[in-house]
């Protein structure tokens, strides 16, 4: 059986490649990452400010890449107890005394990077 003349260019890949990357980036990574933007809960504005979306590979990524609460945050927190690290008391302003511990109730989910995920989008 003879072979077919249709012929693939090589760097169609690469130019596909990349327009999955641009289309990634441009219009499902800045969808993303404004709809996080605007449902993160804003008590100092660090989180919301430190999201970025990055696309490598054909992965899109959008999220914190320096606030180390966000996934407490996202998430939650359960019933936990805080101890000093430095010293052998805690104290904050407005507290009677030092305390030893600290048991802290834990934090209910502020949900922003799923419900900015899971919005309908349209191509």
């Amino acid at each position: 059986m003879a072979r077919s003349g249709v012929r693939i260019d090589p760097s169609a890949r690469a130019h596909v490649d990349q327009a999955i990357n641009d289309w990634l980036g441009t219009v499902i990574g800045d969808a993303i990452l404004s709809d996080a933007q605007n449902l993160v809960h804003k008590r100092t504005g660090r989180l919301r400010d430190s999201l970025r979306a990055e696309v490598h590979d054909k992965v899109l990524r959008v999220g914190s890449l320096d606030c180390n609460y966000a996934t407490d945050v996202e998430m939650g927190t359960s019933p936990h107890v805080i101890l000093p690290r430095n010293k052998k008391a805690l104290y904050w302003p407005g507290a009677d005394h030092p305390v030893r511990k600290v048991n802290h109730p834990g934090t209910a989910p502020m949900p922003y990077l799923r419900p900015a995920l899971f919005q309908r989008r349209t191509a």
